[in-house]
C-alpha cells in the first residue's frame, strides 16, 4: 500500500503516471483520427454516422471511453501538480531544462496543456452533450441491396411530428429489395457548426497547433520518464513522435477547414 501511495507522492511517480496516461491519450488520438476521417467521404455522413454508433453503443468501447474521461482528468491533474511543484522547487516550468537551450514546447507544456484542456472541454459541449442529451438532426439512409446504391433522406421534420420521440441512436431493417437505416445524423450537426461557426474553426485549428507542440515534446519525454532510452530505439521513436505529432493535428484541423470552404 505504502509503495501504491508513494507512485502518487513522488515526483517521479506522478511523472511516470504522467507518462502513462498521456500515452493512453496518444493512442486515442490515432484511433480518433482515423474514425473521423470518415467525414470526408462523400456519402452524405453514413461512414461518419454509422462510426459514430459504433463508438457510443458497443459495450467494450464505452468502458474505455470512461477510461478515456479519467485519463483526461488525471493526465491534467498530474500536470497541474507538477507544473506547481516544479516552480515552487526550481522557479522552472514543467519540462523546462536547464539553460538557453531548453525547447520552447519544454518551457510552456503547461500553457499548451491548458490550451487544450479548454478545447477539449468545448468539443465535447459542442458535440458530445448535443449528442448524448439534445434534439439531434436525423438521417434515413436506403440501400439498394441489388445496386449497393444508398440514398439520404433527412427526416428530422417527421421525427418531430412523432408523439414519441425514438428511444434508440439508430435502427435498421429490410424493406424489401432495400435496407434502411434510421440513425441520429451528427455529421450534419459537425458540417452546420464548421461552416457557420468561424470563432469555432478557428479554435480548432489553433488548438490543433497547440496540440501539435504539446505532442513534439511529450511523446519522446514520455518514453524517456519510462526508462526506454537506447541508442537504436530513441530514434525511431523520436522520428514516430515527429511524424505523430504533425500529421495527426494536420489532420483534425483539416475537418473544421475542409467544411468551412466548402460550403
Amino acid at each position: 500500500m505504502n509503495n501504491l501511495l508513494g507512485i502518487f507522492t513522488s515526483s517521479i511517480g506522478r511523472k511516470v503516471l504522467m507518462s502513462l496516461t498521456g500515452l493512453f491519450l496518444v493512442l486515442f488520438l490515432l484511433i480518433h483520427v482515423v474514425g473521423n476521417l470518415q467525414l470526408f467521404r462523400n456519402d452524405d455522413g453514413y461512414a461518419f454516422n454509422t462510426y459514430t454508433i459504433l463508438m457510443t453503443s458497443n459495450p467494450l468501447i464505452k468502458t474505455v471511453s470512461y477510461l478515456l474521461y479519467a485519463t483526461i482528468v488525471a493526465h491534467a491533474v498530474l500536470a497541474l501538480v507538477l507544473t506547481l511543484k516544479n516552480m515552487s522547487a526550481r522557479k522552472k516550468g514543467y519540462g523546462q531544462t536547464s539553460g538557453a537551450t531548453s525547447k520552447w514546447s519544454a518551457r510552456n507544456m503547461g500553457i499548451l496543456g491548458t490550451i487544450i484542456l479548454v478545447f477539449i472541454v468545448v468539443h465535447m459541449s459542442n458535440f458530445w452533450y448535443e449528442y448524448k442529451f439534445s434534439e439531434v438532426p436525423w438521417a434515413q439512409y436506403l440501400t439498394n441491396l441489388e445496386t449497393n446504391e444508398t440514398t439520404f433522406t433527412d427526416i428530422t421534420d417527421m421525427v418531430k411530428q412523432m408523439p414519441e420521440k425514438p428511444n434508440f441512436k439508430s435502427q435498421e431493417f429490410s424493406a424489401g429489395a432495400n435496407k434502411v437505416l434510421i440513425i441520429k445524423n451528427l455529421y450534419h450537426e459537425v458540417k452546420t457548426d464548421f461552416q457557420n461557426e468561424l470563432w469555432l474553426v478557428c479554435l480548432y485549428v489553433f488548438s490543433m497547433i497547440a496540440l501539435s507542440f504539446h505532442l513534439l515534446h511529450g511523446f519522446q519525454s514520455a518514453f524517456q520518464t519510462l526508462g526506454i532510452r537506447h541508442k537504436t530505439y530513441t530514434p525511431i521513436i523520436k522520428f514516430v513522435g515527429y511524424a505523430f505529432g504533425i500529421i495527426v493535428p494536420i489532420l483534425f484541423a483539416a475537418m473544421p477547414l475542409y467544411f468551412y470552404f466548402n460550403k
